[in-house]
């Protein structure tokens, strides 16, 4: 009962394409990816800061 198939995919994917609207599925990837980055970001505990900083030494 725990495994994902094929079949149950395609219905999320067909729901998920219903509810939101086939033009707004770019825009709602391009936020979930910039959201997991950012929580990677925080994770490591690597600030953008940290970064400026090593870059102008």
């Amino acid at each position: 009962m725990g495994k994902i198939g094929m079949p149950e995919l395609i219905v999320i994917l067909l729901i998920v394409v219903l509810l939101f609207g086939a033009a707004k599925l770019p825009q709602l990837a391009r936020s979930l990816g910039e959201g997991i980055k950012e929580f990677k970001k925080a994770i490591s505990g690597k600030d953008s800061n940290e970064e400026e900083k090593k870059g102008q030494k």
